[in-house]
């Protein structure tokens, strides 16, 4: 059930995340990566607040200062000033996503071909998902707007055919397949 969670939670998101790339594509990536920064700033703040709060208390023992959490805060808030050096990464980071993405829904159909027939058209998209992703990481500087609306595409098939997936084969299958784990 969790791994059924996990995937329909990729799935929306992965949808969601596509559907923002090709409505707004230069805004959406400026506000992706701002929105990181803010996910960085504020575990880093805590962190400092935490420290210097309980530094006040008279306990007797002595706290190391949190090096990580002013690291954090410091990326975060560089993330939040300069969302345009950041997004030529993003680009490569979200290509490698599509990639996996890809090769995750390719070993999945395969993993449920002895159970259920799937059709051919499903094998081509997940192709497709992983081809964009290679165009996605070879050519992240073209225009700025295009490898976002095709990586925005590529996100929008993905999370359809994963939530598709999760619907109608989910279903179908028994209970001695599982999804196919990649175990790093």
């Amino acid at each position: 059930m969790k791994t059924m969670n996990y995937a329909l939670m990729s799935g929306l998101c992965a949808l969601i995340i596509g559907i923002l790339l090709v409505v707004w594509p230069d805004a959406a990536v400026n506000y992706l990566v701002i929105t990181i920064g803010v996910l960085f700033l504020l575990p880093g703040l805590l962190g400092l607040f935490g420290y210097f709060a309980s530094s006040r208390q008279s306990d007797g023992m002595s706290r190391p200062f949190p090096i990580v959490a002013l690291g954090s805060a410091c990326f975060g808030l560089w993330l939040m000033i300069m969302p345009a050096f950041f997004v030529s990464i993003l680009m490569y980071i979200l290509g490698v996503l599509l990639v996996l993405g890809g090769v995750t829904q390719l070993s999945n159909f395969i993993s449920v071909r002895n159970v259920v027939k799937v059709p051919v058209v499903w094998y081509v998209i997940s192709v497709l998902v992983l081809i964009a992703g290679l165009v996605v990481l070879f050519n992240p500087f073209q225009a700025a707007t295009v490898p976002f609306i095709v990586l925005g595409v590529s996100a929008i098939v993905y999370g359809a055919t994963d939530l598709i997936r999760l619907l109608f084969y989910r279903r179908k299958r028994n209970e001695k397949v599982t999804d196919v784990e990649i175990i790093e």
